[in-house]
């Protein structure tokens, strides 16, 4: 069976050291892309990086903070200093906020998912569309979610970024198009990764199966199946594709 070829590309992945950012890390590193593994959680970052290159890959671990603009700025200049072409950003840095109605969700917490998962993605596409424009090309690919993609009740703040992260994603993917920039987003629905077993821990057993079972395959998602996609996005595969929202939700939007 042939994978996406990634060999020799620079990806550098914000939220990379857990969850879907760290299955797409290890898969994009063992096809041998040089992986930049970018998190606010540095020792974890560096602890992954210190993993992936054991068993013979090449990464690097940079500490930043995506509602930071200098912290951004200094971890664009840290993956330069591993590699001067960057060919793909995955903007995977985000948080949620615990299910609640609209009216109970907290001023500061709306506001923290609009910095972290809108305004994180919007510093950090800047900052690449500038190196991508100047060396010619690139692709960036934000991760979003099938909350951004439809209704999602419970869960307003965190919806409402990442519609906004699809709506950066089909806005700069025409803007930049002829700059030979692409850009995409993921929409993944509930992955079996720290952030959801989170929310997960809070809920009873009957929220818990509501969750679980949102989909008509009735089961969470792998961060590897997200990865696994993220990896095709990469390669020169997705040559052609750009503006488009990939959705890999068990069947939910159907």
């Amino acid at each position: 069976m042939t994978v996406a070829n990634v060999e020799g590309k620079h990806i550098l992945i914000t939220g990379g050291a857990s969850g879907i950012g760290a299955a797409s890390a290890k898969i994009l590193a063992s096809r041998g892309a040089i992986v930049g593994i970018a998190d606010l959680n540095g020792e974890q970052a560096q602890s992954l990086s210190e993993e992936i290159n054991s068993q013979g890959g090449n990464s690097y671990a940079v500490t930043v903070d995506v509602t930071e603009p200098e912290q951004i700025a200094a971890m664009f200049e840290s993956a330069k200093a591993h590699n001067e072409k960057l060919d793909v950003i995955i903007n995977n840095a985000g948080i949620d906020h615990f299910p609640a109605p609209l009216t109970e969700v907290d001023d500061a917490m709306f506001m923290k998912n609009i910095q972290v998962n809108l305004a994180g993605v919007w510093y950090c596409m800047k900052h690449a569309l500038r190196q991508m424009t100047a060396q010619g090309g690139g692709h960036i690919i934000n991760i979003a979610s099938v909350a951004g993609l439809r209704s999602s009740p419970m869960i307003s703040a965190y919806s409402a970024s990442k519609h906004g992260v699809v709506g950066l994603t089909k806005s700069a993917a025409v803007e930049y198009a002829r700059a030979n920039i692409r850009v995409n987003a993921v929409c993944p629905s509930f992955v079996d990764t720290p952030m959801v077993q989170g929310v997960l821990s809070k809920l009873d057993e009957r929220g818990q199966k509501n969750i679980i079972g949102a989909n008509p395959m009735k089961r969470l998602g792998k961060p590897e199946e997200i990865a696994n996609a993220i990896a095709w996005l990469c390669s020169e595969e997705s040559s052609f594709m750009t503006g488009q929202s990939v959705v890999l939700d068990g069947g939910m939007l159907a």
